[in-house]
């Protein structure tokens, strides 16, 4: 009898060992069906070319809400009903009539006028840990620099960005008890979440500006503007995006370069590749583990039959160690080829809206840290969050400076 792989257990993703199956699953059974306890099952889809053909064909595998969202849950039984949709939810041409809301505030353009304000916030970050042996990375580091670069998209003050933190945690937190300690503070979460943007939405109607809050208030589809709803759950899906990524990735990468010694010292001697580096680290941490679509007719993929309802998982952090695709793929190597083949930001429709933002902040980043900090490496135990969602470090002890270089300064 063939192995069995619950691919929905969090437990699974708090090591690295869930490559071991993910291998096992390309190798012998790519488009595999992954009963569950509490549900129908799904189709866990983990080869590279299976998940672009489901992840370019929405027609035929939708996000839809109504069909039970991008979450291996169904949305509509999980989630609070009082909610709508938000893009990452919708299929096109609705999906894209959202998304163009708040594309201005993604161009290059815009981005690459970002830049010098990033470098700026990453030395801010870096001066303070300036002279320390060892820090706990998270909280330092990885966190602050996106929560602080999604304070100014959204156009709040940087004392806010303690609460958009929390928010994030709780809301991708749903298997880890550290961050969801009881139902009660979760409804508490999101109260103070739907009047925080309650309020942004009537401060920015009466003064626009160019920030994302006002794009959406301003915005409208087909004549009429955003519902409250909607527009709840569109904030909610930009507070969690606007960071788990970027964060995920700057401490996976910082796991990545401690495991990989070699390649940290070849950043470190030759900067300029760092910018090749960053898709590379996409690729290896993929810091959004799956996605979910729900199949709209019966079809056939990887040899089964999928029928008409079925759940199907794309697993990116499958795919994106698929060997028929990336050449010795459990290898980190920045000098790769083809990395910027990496699926960690999605694909199709729904690639991610913020992912050259991401990528900023990841070169800027890796840039700063080992100009500075060049033996940098991460120590001890490594804290996972419970999620089969988010490959998500919440603890990590990183050195920064070695006892004798410190004692020599």
């Amino acid at each position: 009898m063939p192995p069995q792989f619950d691919l929905k257990n969090p437990d699974l993703y708090q090591d690295e060992g869930c490559h071991r199956v993910f291998a096992h699953l390309r190798a012998h059974d790519p488009v595999y069906w992954n009963p569950e306890a509490d549900g129908a099952g799904f189709w866990a889809v983990t080869r590279y070319d299976d998940v672009l053909a489901v992840s370019k064909n929405p027609e035929l595998f939708s996000s839809a809400r109504a069909q039970g969202g991008h979450r291996i849950f169904d949305e509509l039984d999980v989630g609070d009903p009082s909610l709508d949709a938000s893009m990452i939810s919708m299929d096109p041409p609705e999906h894209a009539a959202y998304r163009r809301m708040v594309t201005p505030g993604f161009t290059p353009q815009r981005i690459a006028q970002m830049e010098a304000r990033v470098r700026a916030r990453v030395t801010e970050i870096l001066d303070r840990i300036q002279g320390e042996r060892e820090v706990e990375f998270i909280a330092t580091v990885a966190a602050e620099l996106p929560i602080q670069v999604l304070a100014e998209l959204f156009g709040v003050p940087q004392e806010d960005r303690a609460k958009l933190f929390e928010w994030s945690n709780a809301v991708i937190g749903e298997d880890d008890p550290e961050l969801r300690s009881s139902h009660a503070y979760i409804e508490a979460c999101y109260k103070e979440m739907a009047l925080y943007s309650l309020h942004l939405w009537q401060k920015r109607l009466q003064e626009p500006g160019d920030d994302l809050i006002s794009m959406l208030a301003h915005a409208k589809v087909g004549g009429e503007p955003m519902s409250m709803q909607r527009y709840l759950s569109t904030f909610i899906l930009l507070v969690v995006a606007g960071n788990e990524t970027t964060r995920n990735s700057i401490s996976g990468g910082v796991l990545a370069l401690s495991q990989n010694a070699e390649q940290r010292r070849l950043l470190a001697q030759r900067p300029d590749l760092i910018a090749n580096a960053v898709p590379e680290i996409v690729r290896y941490v993929s810091p959004v583990l799956h996605m979910r679509r729900t199949a709209t007719a019966d079809t056939e993929l990887g040899g089964k039959t999928i029928r008409a309802g079925d759940k199907i998982v794309v697993w990116y952090a499958s795919a994106n160690r698929d060997e028929s695709h990336f050449q010795d793929a459990d290898r980190f190597d920045v000098t790769r080829g083809n990395a910027s083949d990496q699926l960690g930001f999605g694909i199709g429709q729904h690639f991610c809206l913020g992912s050259r933002l991401a990528e900023l902040q990841l070169r800027v980043m890796f840039e700063e840290l080992l100009r500075r900090f060049p033996t940098l490496h991460a120590e001890g135990p490594v804290r996972r969050v419970r999620t089969n969602f988010l490959n998500s470090i919440k603890e990590m002890r990183v050195v920064l400076t070695p006892a004798a270089s410190r004692a020599a300064a």
